[in-house]
């Protein structure tokens, strides 16, 4: 992928997937170093689909026999000499504490170190295609910080739905103000 952007986009996907109520996404980056974090409540993974997850080759999908998401994350990972790591615990075994964490660090000085992108237009995807579900989006660099919670927007909206054009333009707005003379989206 050519920005960082869209495969947290896509991994933040199968988060919804797994019926997470609440999808964390943390972006801490230095001068050197971009980690990402996505934290999720879903079902989460037995550890026999856990082993299989990073293989391209592998998906729990019918509708295509490859998932790209994970692997290709890994990958962008991987070739900045960075590091890749996913947990999970099943629903089934952890019925109190499930979910997965799937964390990737990019050494930012690589020549292979594949831009962040638009973080902004990623997390309002998201917001508008899965309004019922809360996200935590938080961007630490240079102690400066950009945050959204969506659960503190429901706690201002009332019954007004996340996804309507008006609150999705806030967002959004809200966001690059934030990002505004601190970093380049």
């Amino acid at each position: 992928m050519k920005e960082l952007s869209l495969n947290i986009l896509d991994v933040t996907e199968n988060s919804v997937k797994a019926e997470a109520t609440l999808v964390t996404i943390e972006i801490y980056e230095s001068e050197q170093s971009l980690k990402i974090s996505i934290i999720d409540d879903g079902y989460g993974m037995t550890e026999e689909i856990l082993k299989g997850v990073e293989n391209p080759f592998y998906t729990t999908r019918t509708t295509r026999k490859v998932g790209l998401g994970i692997p290709l994350l890994k990958m962008a990972a991987e070739m900045t000499d960075g590091t890749f790591k996913i947990t999970s615990k099943s629903k089934e075994q952890f019925p109190d504490s499930h979910g997965t964490v799937v964390t990737a660090v990019f050494n930012k000085n690589h020549l292979d170190f594949t831009p962040l992108g638009d973080t902004v237009s990623t997390v309002t995807t998201l917001i508008q295609g899965h309004p019922e579900t809360d996200f935590l989006f938080k961007h630490s660099f240079q102690d400066n910080e950009v945050l959204l919670d969506t659960r503190q927007m429901r706690e201002m909206l009332g019954e007004v739905p996340l996804n309507s054009y008006e609150v999705i333009k806030w967002a959004e707005e809200y966001m690059r103000e934030q990002y505004e003379g601190l970093y380049k989206i």
